[in-house]
């Protein structure tokens, strides 16, 4: 960690990242997958790398080999509270992250310039880690505060999008409030939408969840399914067209954001929808296709609504922004991750391969972004 405010100077010893994943959200083994692919493709001669897991009760730990956290349907991975605990920095008077192991002396394990924070949903992506790391003026990859929590809340992040002008689906939201008070209202509101809807969490990712709701007799379990990740509910109208991903990368210095070839999700007939088992579990019923076969004019305006979104709600490093391109050749985005799966085979790492960035390559330039972002007043 710098705590002066300036561009990091140039150091003797290679650069210190730490990697943190796991965490208190339901997207605790995605986020320990991810690690796994990214711990597997830092390059160890360029930079010093300390794993960090964060166990589902938030315990910070020392985190362990990559291969122990590859998800797999028979092994889902999770971080282990019976390692050593660390204590990371608060304040900017102290750089050092702290390993305390009952029965010995507290371990210092040295300074840090840099986190890879890979915590999906609440309590990482939503800016709450985002805000303890701008507290000890930490560097870290990723988007800040603001953009982390925005992008975390469906129903903020489209109050931002339609501000900034960017095309948005249908949609209606049940705050914890009226769904007991008054459900009747909120269910006039959702079935106004027309079938099909997709009820969701507002506040979760990796398709943990969601909804495909084709009948009125269906929406009220729907939406007390998504109430068991999050009190508030996004309810959207389906949209038919095809799903495109667009990946975001932060331009060096005054740069503009770069966006990627695209990529296209096809489910196929039996799949109701991309859930979290066609994510990560069982892809034969998916097809990932990069790049998109889309016209020139339809891949451009893609790629610029990509870009617009990632600068209208102030993201930095990374993002996959996902749109729905409709039979006519309209564009809608449906929403920003800013930090999107990135094991190897997801989609964001793969339409970077396919625009010349290999998924190595990925994840140094996200580390180089976070060493030359200015830290304190933002």
């Amino acid at each position: 960690m710098n705590t002066e405010h300036e561009m990091p100077q140039p150091q003797s010893r290679k650069p210190r990242v730490a990697v943190i994943f796991g965490g208190r959200s339901s997207e605790h083994s995605v986020s320990c997958a991810t690690a796994a692919g990214v711990l597997g493709a830092i390059d160890r001669e360029r930079y010093d790398v300390v794993p960090l897991g964060i166990t589902r009760q938030g315990q910070w730990v020392r985190g362990s080999d990559a291969s122990r956290y590859v998800l797999e349907a028979a092994n889902l991975p999770e971080v282990d509270g019976s390692e050593s605990s660390i204590v990371p920095p608060l304040s900017t008077t102290s750089a050092q992250l702290v390993e305390l192991t009952p029965g010995h002396v507290p371990q210092e394990l040295g300074a840090v310039d840099v986190v890879f924070p890979l915590l999906h949903g609440p309590y990482g992506e939503d800016g709450t880690l985002q805000g303890m790391l701008e507290l000890s003026d930490t560097r870290y990859v990723g988007a800040g505060v603001f953009a982390s929590a925005a992008s975390m809340d469906k129903h903020y992040m489209k109050v931002v999008l339609e501000g900034a002008g960017i095309p948005v689906g249908p949609y209606t939201v049940i705050t914890d409030r009226q769904w007991r008070t008054d459900p009747e209202s909120a269910t006039k509101r959702a079935l106004a939408l027309g079938f099909p809807l997709f009820v969701k969490p507002a506040r979760a990712g990796s398709s943990i969840g969601i909804s495909k709701v084709e009948s009125a007799k269906d929406l009220a379990a729907a939406i007390e399914q998504a109430r068991e990740h999050d009190r508030k509910v996004i309810v959207e109208a389906g949209i038919v067209g095809r799903e495109i991903e667009c990946g975001v990368l932060q331009g060096f210095g005054d740069a503009p954001p770069e966006a990627s070839k695209l990529g296209e999700i096809v489910v196929d007939a039996a799949t109701a929808f991309y859930d979290f088992d066609s994510k990560y579990l069982d892809e034969g019923n998916v097809e990932l296709r990069c790049p998109a076969d889309l016209p020139d004019d339809i891949t451009a305006r893609v790629q610029e609504l990509a870009a617009q979104t990632f600068d209208a709600v102030g993201a930095e490093g990374l993002a996959r922004v996902d749109v729905f391109v409709t039979d006519d050749g309209s564009v809608i985005v449906n929403e920003l991750n800013t930090m999107p799966g990135f094991t190897p085979f997801s989609m964001f790492p793969r339409v970077w391969q396919a625009s010349g960035l290999d998924y190595p390559e990925l994840v140094d330039r996200l580390i180089q972004l976070a060493l030359s972002r200015p830290i304190g007043l933002r």
